[in-house]
């Protein structure tokens, strides 16, 4: 039987910061009233001339240094994301050509913030079958391109980066199991109202994240419980077995409902949406890269990573370190 294992990890912030005390002066809010609803304190926002392939090729190569690996060894590329520089080539092709590298597929998933778990999955099932041995998974948004920063509703929430791992194919499990779903009549709780399709139109006012809280909090809070009682039957666990936690970083609130579903202190469980915000896609790989980079996450840890994301979509990765 083949597996596959994550071998390297990596993540990149945009430079330019974005604190509660900057929005403070941008709208009709408080460091209390954003910190109290969401934990969040600071986000990274893109740069003009900044965009996602450009956090896509840093988190890559931190990636791909950190596995010890060279591009050129990469079967293929899969990129998570809402924010593509363009709508084709790919974000996958895009980052392929960044890598200097050529011949192997690369394609990137939308899946809002679950894109990463989506794309974590493909890649997985691609080792399994064998059909590639080395792979590049990449969550990256520049998501604050699509809020209107008049509505503080939504602007206070969302910050840019990217998060990527390397997968390999080995002989004991490290992605242990993959857990995807999606339902389409919650479509109108969080979204983004036009594309390329129904005409594009400049971003501000009606035409930006569209997003109806309470729902998506009672909604969010639900389904991520079920998927935790999901990934545990799936592979004959208890709550207690779980190491760490390292859930999609959108408000402090839903991440601790989770932990509590997971019987899991707050102590077992990585929090970066104080300093990062909701970065969406790159949310769960940036959250992971922390936790291994600063020696929390040791080399047999069983870590349970979780997303839910407008659609809505959600999924989960039971993952072996």
């Amino acid at each position: 039987m083949i597996y596959s294992r994550i071998i390297g990890t990596g993540r990149y912030l945009p430079e330019k910061v974005l604190t509660n005390a900057d929005l403070e002066t941008m709208l009709d809010t408080t460091d209390e009233w954003i910190r109290s609803r969401s934990g969040i304190e600071r986000r990274h926002v893109v740069s003009d001339g900044e965009g996602t392939t450009d956090l896509c090729e840093k988190a890559a190569r931190a990636a791909l240094e950190a596995a010890g690996i060279e591009p050129g060894e990469l079967d293929m590329i899969v990129v998570g994301t809402t924010t593509p520089d363009q709508v084709f080539p790919n974000a996958g092709v895009l980052l392929q050509a960044r890598l200097g590298i050529h011949g192997c597929p690369a394609f990137s998933i939308e899946a809002a913030c679950t894109g990463f778990i989506y794309a974590l999955a493909v890649a997985d099932k691609f080792v399994q079958t064998g059909s590639a041995r080395t792979v590049l998974v990449v969550g990256a948004e520049a998501i604050t391109r699509m809020i209107d920063w008049t509505d503080r509703s939504t602007a206070v929430l969302f910050g840019d980066g990217a998060g990527a791992v390397v997968l390999r194919a080995d002989a004991t499990p490290g992605v242990v199991s993959t857990h995807l779903h999606a339902d389409g009549q919650y479509k109108d709780l969080l979204y983004f109202p036009t594309g390329v399709g129904l005409g594009m139109e400049p971003v501000g006012g009606d035409n930006s994240i569209q997003m109806k809280g309470n729902e998506v909090f009672k909604v969010a809070v639900n389904t991520l419980g079920r998927i935790v009682d999901e990934t545990l039957e799936a592979n004959g666990l208890e709550k207690r077995d779980i190491d760490w936690l390292i859930p999609h970083q959108a408000n402090i609130r839903i991440i601790q409902a989770t932990a509590k579903k997971l019987e899991m202190p707050m102590e077992r469980v990585i929090m970066t949406v104080q300093d990062h915000g909701n970065t969406s896609a790159a949310s769960v790989p940036m959250a992971l890269d922390v936790a291994v980079r600063d020696g929390r996450i040791k080399r047999g840890d069983l870590l349970l990573l979780e997303a839910f994301g407008g659609g809505f979509t959600w999924g989960s990765a039971l993952v072996r370190w």
